[in-house]
């Protein structure tokens, strides 16, 4: 197993993007989401032991879910969650958000460890990208990350 570690800076205040990923609303439109895909479900329970769910349909996939359940919530610094997705694994994953101020922004590192060595380097592209939509996201873009 492997520890696949993205960071990114952003000129966002920390509890707006550290809200981005708890707002079903923004959060549907950069996590998990494609340029080419819909999101049909996106379901979010924002406390400790709820879960969430979005499951977007790929024209080259079909429906894929994506779910996992929160661990820990720290606003605006810390929030960590398992994620699977069963079409591909019935295993989980762990994703741990770190969120510190930096100027008038904040910096960002996401972790997800327990990742099969053979998807390591899928899973970095695949967070980098996500991490990109985030701001456009906040101002209604959708899956910005993968244009």
């Amino acid at each position: 197993m492997s520890s696949v570690v993205v960071t990114r800076h952003y000129d966002v205040p920390a509890e707006r993007v550290f809200d981005a990923f708890l707002d079903v609303e923004t959060a549907r439109r950069f996590l998990f989401a494609t340029a080419a895909g819909e999101m049909i479900t996106a379901e979010v329970d924002a406390r400790v032991g709820g879960r969430f769910t979005f499951t977007e349909r790929r024209p080259e996939m079909g429906d894929v879910l994506h779910t996992g359940e929160y661990l820990e919530i720290d606003r605006p610094r810390r929030l960590i969650f398992t994620f699977g997705v069963p079409q591909f694994s019935p295993d989980m994953t762990r994703v741990t958000i770190e969120i510190a101020p930096s100027g008038a922004g904040c910096d960002l590192t996401l972790t997800n460890d327990d990742v099969p060595a053979d998807y390591a380097d899928r899973n970095a592209d695949g967070w980098s990208r996500i991490l990109g939509g985030l701001v456009p996201a906040l101002s209604g873009v959708k899956a910005a990350g993968w244009a």
